[in-house]
């Protein structure tokens, strides 16, 4: 067991795409944690396989912020959103569903899963390192929010791109039994949503150019839950190795 470092920051993004909430901990259940992108909203009419409208076409979509509290089926979630233009309205209204359909220039429906809407895998995790590297190379200073990773990780080692190496191991969370524990199953390709500046929405194309150049695409890891249990900011994090690897 090689402990990497500690937890730097955990957060939830309840609507898929919208604006995510920092927590000091969160309990890490078998679908992420708990809260994690359990809304998206839905393209109408698309039978691609994936509906769900995201930054990628409506880049200010990251300017909502969710917030309130419903914790009535048992994990946190936002009962309304802060708009861009300030204002705040329920999450589940038609006003709501009216201006983000407005933006998308089609018709939407705000959708809920009990375990949750995500792209690849339900947990996200990269570290401070490799999000420092690719803003040095890019020349640009880079939000974390940016990457919309579920834990963040200062890790011992400062260099960029140290997680393609825990890709078949677990990382371990914190020194009490049982420890919350993620099985890293792939590297995190990413996608154009990584240039949009999570505070206005603008592109850079300077990032994604500098994580294709750097790393073939890369930028974290994602990963599946085989331990349940509450994960806190400061725990250490350790990753276990298969020993036949």
């Amino acid at each position: 067991m090689n402990e990497l470092g500690h937890v730097c920051e955990l957060v939830r993004y309840p609507v898929k795409s919208m604006a995510g909430t920092v927590t000091e901990s969160a309990f890490l259940g078998w679908h992420g944690l708990d809260g994690d992108r359990r809304f998206a909203f839905r393209r109408l009419g698309d039978d691609s396989g994936f509906p769900w409208l995201n930054a990628s076409r409506v880049a200010e979509l990251l300017l909502y912020h969710p917030f309130g509290l419903d914790e009535s089926t048992g994990e946190p979630l936002p009962t309304h959103v802060r708009t861009p233009a300030g204002t705040h309205v329920e999450l589940r209204s038609a006003e709501l569903q009216r201006e983000v359909a407005e933006r998308f220039g089609s018709r939407v429906e705000l959708m809920k899963l009990r375990h949750g809407i995500f792209d690849d895998a339900s947990v996200s995790v990269i570290s401070l390192a490799t999000i420092a590297g690719i803003g040095r190379e890019a020349g640009v200073e880079l939000d974390r929010s940016r990457f919309r990773a579920n834990i963040v990780l200062e890790t011992r080692a400062r260099e960029p791109f140290l997680e393609d190496g825990w890709v078949g191991g677990t990382l371990v969370f914190g020194n009490s039994e049982p420890r919350p524990a993620v099985s890293v199953t792939a590297r995190d390709v990413r996608c154009m949503m990584i240039n949009l500046d999570p505070d206005t929405g603008t592109q850079d194309a300077r990032v994604l150019k500098t994580v294709v150049g750097l790393n073939k695409n890369n930028a974290g890891v994602y990963g599946t839950v085989v331990q349940t249990g509450t994960i806190r900011v400061g725990q250490p994090v350790s990753l276990v190795l298969d020993a036949r690897r």
